[in-house]
C-alpha cells in the first residue's frame, strides 16, 4: 500500500477516519517500524467520533494520528454511502490478532499497557500460546488514579528499557488516546495503538458479540446486555445522537475526504 492510501480520510461528523481496510492497516503499521517512525493509532467506532464533536482537544489528537481505523460497521457504512466503497472494518481486536499472527515470522516485539491487576499478564500468557514464537518483552497495568510525575516516569522508562517494536494500549476512549497523544514522543517504540476492551476479549475475561451481530452494526446491544449499568447511559445518548447526525450529514453528502502529509 502506499503512503498516499494511507494519509485519506472519510469526514465522518468531522471526524477524518482513514479509508482503509486490515491490509492497509498491517502494511502501514510495517512501514513505520521499518521506518522507526514514531505513530500511533487510533480505533475509532461511534462512540470515539461522538466523543470528538464535543471535545476539540480530543478531535486534534486523531488528527495528528498516524492512523485513525473505522472500528464499527457505521463507520463503514457510512464511508460506502460517502462514495469510499473500499473501506473495510478495522476492528481493535481483529487487527490485533493479525499483527500478532504474523509477528513470529516478522520479530515484532510487543508490550501491553493497560487493563486492571493481571489482565496484560493473563493476555500475555494467552497470546504466547496463541501464536507460538511471538515476542512479548514486558506488560504493565497503570493505576486507575492519575499518576505521579515520578510514576509516569517510571512507566516510561519500563517499556523503553525492552525496546517493543509495539505498545498495545487497553485504557478505553478516550483515556488511551489522550495517553498515547502525551507520550508519542517519550515513547520510543515506533508504534503505540490503543485497543480498549481487545485486552479483555483477547484474554478471555469478557464475552465478544457474535459476528452475526459485529456484522449487522448491532455489536452495541451485545455490550449494553453483557454490562447494563456501566454502559446504559452512554448507548442512549450516543446512538440516536449519532443516527440523526449521520443522516443530516449523508442528506447533504458532505463527505469530504482530507489528505494528510
Amino acid at each position: 500500500m502506499s503512503a498516499s492510501i494511507s494519509s485519506i480520510r472519510v469526514n465522518i461528523l468531522g471526524v477524518g477516519i482513514s479509508a482503509i481496510d486490515m491490509g492497509d492497516a498491517v502494511a502501514t503499521i510495517d512501514r513505520w517500524i521499518d521506518q522507526r517512525q514514531r505513530q500511533f493509532v487510533c480505533i475509532t467506532g461511534v462512540h470515539g467520533v461522538m466523543e470528538c464533536r464535543r471535545d476539540i482537544e480530543l478531535r486534534g489528537i486523531l488528527r495528528a494520528a498516524g492512523l485513525v481505523t473505522p472500528d464499527g460497521m457505521p463507520l463503514v457504512w457510512m464511508a460506502h454511502r460517502l462514495g469510499f466503497d473500499r473501506v473495510r472494518r478495522v476492528y481493535g481486536p481483529d487487527l490485533m490478532r493479525e499483527v500478532s499472527r504474523l509477528s513470529p515470522e516478522r520479530g515484532y516485539r510487543h508490550f501491553y499497557f493497560g487493563g486492571g491487576p493481571g489482565l496484560a499478564d493473563a493476555l500475555a500468557v494467552q497470546q504466547r500460546a496463541a501464536y507460538p514464537g511471538i515476542q512479548v518483552v514486558g506488560t504493565l497495568s497503570p493505576p486507575f488514579r492519575p499518576a505521579s510525575e515520578a510514576e509516569d516516569e517510571a512507566m516510561v522508562q519500563a517499556i523503553n528499557a525492552v525496546k517493543p517494536d509495539i505498545v498495545w494500549v487497553g485504557l478505553s476512549t478516550p483515556k488511551q488516546e489522550r495517553w498515547m497523544s502525551a507520550h508519542r514522543d517519550r515513547i520510543e517504540a515506533p508504534v503505540m495503538i490503543g485497543v480498549g476492551a481487545a485486552f479483555d476479549f483477547l484474554a478471555g475475561t469478557k464475552r465478544q458479540a457474535p459476528l452475526w451481530m459485529q456484522r449487522s452494526g448491532l455489536e452495541w446491544a451485545f455490550r449494553l446486555a453483557s454490562e447494563p449499568r456501566r454502559l446504559w447511559r452512554r448507548y442512549a445518548t450516543i446512538v440516536p445522537s449519532f443516527l440523526v447526525l449521520a443522516g443530516a450529514q449523508l442528506a447533504h453528502r458532505r463527505g469530504a475526504v482530507r489528505i494528510r502529509g
